[in-house]
């Protein structure tokens, strides 16, 4: 990787001029997206087009970016905008059960620490972190819009409410 540097906004993200290439059917799938907006508002494909390029390459890297600006004709600082502002977009690899676990307050008052805590000591990982046999990644986010049955976390887009350490018990040996 060639020429490969940190950006100043994270340590995580490597700029390079690489463009990921996709295929046929993957190109497809991205311009139905892109018709479903006025072509002057195809900035509005972001997020969708954003999702497929985590799910083909299994999180967002500056190759799938560099090639997002180029098919949406938008500068690759204004994708890097929206990926990194949204915690459902990974800027690296993460594992096959991608643990993000709710940090706002409501969780935090209604035992989102202990749980928090419980599952990493359980993973033998610290958040942020992803087990040595790469099945489980754990990420502490900004809320996810379920206050009123906190403590809560999110696995894939399985929503797990009302948590305790049992049924986080219960729901990571299902994962296994």
């Amino acid at each position: 990787m060639a020429g490969a540097t940190a950006t100043s906004y994270t340590d995580k993200v490597l700029v390079t001029d690489e463009v990921a290439e996709f295929s046929d059917a993957v190109v497809a799938e991205m311009r139905s997206h892109l018709d479903k907006y006025p072509a002057e508002r195809s900035r509005s494909a972001l997020i969708p087009l954003l999702f497929v390029i985590q799910r083909e390459r299994g999180w967002i890297d500056n190759p799938g970016v560099n090639f997002l600006a180029k098919f949406l004709d938008l500068e690759v600082t204004d994708v890097w905008e929206t990926a990194t502002f949204y915690s459902m977009f990974n800027l690296r690899p993460v594992g096959r059960h991608h643990i993000q676990i709710c940090k706002t307050l409501s969780c935090k008052i209604m035992g989102e620490p202990e749980i928090t805590e419980h599952i990493c000591s359980k993973l033998g990982i610290h958040p942020g972190e992803t087990t040595e046999d790469g099945k489980f990644t754990v990420s502490l986010v900004e809320c996810l819009g379920s206050c009123g049955t906190a403590p809560m976390m999110q696995i894939g887009f399985d929503y797990h409410e009302d948590l305790t350490v049992e049924k986080v018990d219960k729901i990571l040996e299902a994962c296994k």
